[in-house]
């Protein structure tokens, strides 16, 4: 099963896509890249790990930081990858800690009641 990896930050409206694209399919794991409010204030609609990250933090300190978490937890070549929320600071993060491990993505989003590939 493909693992789900999508940020979950900023941006009004955004959760709600990503509560969506979570329900709409079987995830072997689902990742939530988020901020300290998100951890205090999402309510997985499903088992998910968090990664936290500091606003405060470098960019550096952000990549370091996602790639420890994700670090052979991820079972097969490529996962989904959702970046509606967030903003550009984790984006790159992300996009940077996912190349560096060597894991390919594929963009995914929820239109029209069903999970579309970009």
């Amino acid at each position: 099963m493909t693992e789900l990896i999508a940020c979950l930050s900023s941006g009004k409206g955004t959760w709600m896509e990503v509560n969506s694209i979570i329900r709409a399919e079987e995830w072997g794991k689902i990742f939530l890249v988020t901020n300290d409010f998100g951890r205090q204030n999402y309510k997985p609609v499903k088992e998910a790990e968090l990664i936290v990250l500091d606003a405060g933090d470098s960019l550096s300190n952000s990549i370091e930081k996602i790639k420890k978490a994700l670090d052979g937890k991820i079972n097969g070549l490529e996962v989904a990858l959702n970046i509606s929320s967030g903003d550009g600071k984790e984006h790159t993060a992300l996009l940077s800690a996912l190349m560096q491990l060597g894991i390919g993505f594929r963009l995914v989003a929820f239109s029209e009641n069903k999970i579309i590939e970009l």
